[in-house]
């Protein structure tokens, strides 16, 4: 089904309705401040299996990221880390930015990469962020693509639920995304390092 919901001003209703569908193991397909994306529950494993069903890949070889309210919210999930990355990622969040860092015990182990390391998001989005609020943890995302390049995302709602609503449970029309993924910055050695330059601008390091 799909789920008309004001981008900037989410009505508080149609947010708990997709909140109760997360609850129960539900993925939902969601605009964020880059690309259109699937979501689920970070505490449902159900939800994260069928993610992976549906891009093909085996739940341990899964990098998907977890898409956090605050820099406090990030911190509980990741080990701690220098206080320059902590202001580079204060600099650079809320916004398009994907930042890689050493997941702390608090992701569930089926969340880690070999590495134990974990891609973490702020998006600056009212629809995610209302999300984030009503189920009161961060949410696992991932883009619709099985491949990860940043050339062809889908950012019309109607096509997207003509193409991927019979996989997902809900596809939210936000109205139209971008087509540019996030930039990753690779936070884990302890230095910034840019991976993968998207929406976000790389002046930041």
């Amino acid at each position: 089904m799909i789920l008309k919901i004001h981008p900037k001003n989410p009505e508080p209703r149609k947010i708990a309705e997709i909140a109760a569908i997360l609850t129960k193991g539900g993925v939902v397909i969601v605009p964020t401040d880059t690309i259109y994306a699937f979501v689920c529950d970070l505490a449902q494993y159900k939800g994260f299996e069928k993610i992976c069903r549906i891009k093909g890949v085996k739940p341990e070889k899964a990098n998907f990221s977890l898409l956090c309210k605050d820099l406090s919210n990030i911190s509980t999930y990741t080990k701690p880390f220098d206080r320059s990355i902590y202001k580079l990622l204060n600099k650079a969040l809320p916004g398009p930015y994907t930042f890689l860092l050493e997941a702390s015990n608090e992701v569930p182990s089926l969340f880690r990469s070999k590495k134990k390391t974990i891609g973490l998001r702020i998006p600056d989005h009212p629809i995610i962020m209302a999300l984030i609020d009503a189920l009161g943890r961060p949410l696992v995302s991932t883009s619709l693509h099985v491949d990860d390049e940043i050339v062809e995302y889908p950012s019309d709602p109607e096509l997207i639920a003509e193409q991927w609503e019979s996989v997902g449970d809900v596809v939210v029309d936000g109205d139209y995304g971008h087509i540019v993924a996030s930039t990753i910055i690779d936070c884990t050695s302890g230095e910034a390092i840019l991976l993968r330059e998207g929406a976000g601008s790389s002046d930041i390091l």
